[in-house]
């Protein structure tokens, strides 16, 4: 394989007397799809929040393209193309797709009309829906709040967003947790696009079906350490709950 795009070694995360990253590895190659999972309280959302910019660790260290960086906040890993989807989608509510899509990157009119504050609306709306469209997001009203939409439409518009502006990584916290059968297929088949575009995924899910479906790749992590690392292609739902359980040896990867 060539180098990770995204690597952490040796992480540890404590909050006061919990220790919940003990020296966790990860890693994800270009264009993977790579999956995350573990039990309640394993370490997983820590890890992510720490490779996402949310949080610092205590102890490790975050390579990107094989050099080591620090993350003081979610911008500067958004900066190197490293975006999140979290469990609570961060949409603003009374907002449309478009203008969520654009959330804090609003595209300003040139000189004067830029800096007192005036949009290209015209353009943003056009790039927008072109994003959704070629992600084959089933996003169908661009005008109306994202708070009367579905919970599949929503999601799509923060997988879409997402992606609209990764360039190297996107991480997906449980991104199918609450949607049924033929909104998380349609979730599924917008992160594969996303793969296929040559951009790194990682999968958080407790789904060990969806995981061995969707993933090149799972990683598994119990007590705050990665225990074991599974080519989805050669293993199955049992080997991975036996990892996840401790009633497998480690099998973490060099």
């Amino acid at each position: 394989m060539t180098t990770p795009i995204y690597e952490a070694r040796g992480i540890v995360r404590s909050f006061g007397a919990v220790h919940a990253l003990r020296g966790a590895n990860f890693d994800v190659y270009p264009g993977e799809i790579s999956a995350l999972v573990g039990d309640n309280g394993a370490g997983k959302s820590t890890l992510v929040r720490i490779l996402a910019g949310a949080d610092q660790p205590n102890e490790g260290q975050i390579f990107y393209n094989g050099e080591p960086i620090h993350l003081s906040t979610p911008t500067d890993a958004r900066r190197r193309g490293i975006e999140t989807v979290f469990q609570d989608l961060a949409l603003a509510n009374h907002l449309n797709p478009i203008q969520n899509m654009y959330l804090g990157r609003e595209v300003m009119k040139p000189g004067l009309l830029g800096k007192l504050g005036f949009m290209e609306r015209s353009l943003m709306r056009e790039q927008g829906k072109a994003a959704f469209t070629d992600l084959g997001a089933t996003v169908r009203n661009f005008t109306g709040p994202v708070t009367a939409m579905s919970g599949g439409q929503r999601q799509a518009i923060a997988v879409a967003r997402a992606a609209a502006w990764a360039s190297e990584v996107i991480f997906f916290d449980e991104p199918t947790a609450a949607l049924g059968v033929v909104q998380t297929k349609g979730v599924m088949d917008l992160i594969r696009r996303i793969r296929d575009k040559g951009v790194a995924v990682v999968l958080i899910s407790h789904s060990m079906p969806q995981v061995l479906d969707v993933a090149d790749r799972v990683h598994v992590l119990r007590h705050g350490q990665r225990v074991a690392v599974m080519e989805s292609s050669k293993t199955n739902v049992e080997e991975l709950v036996g990892a996840m359980t401790g009633a497998l040896d480690g099998k973490e990867a060099a």
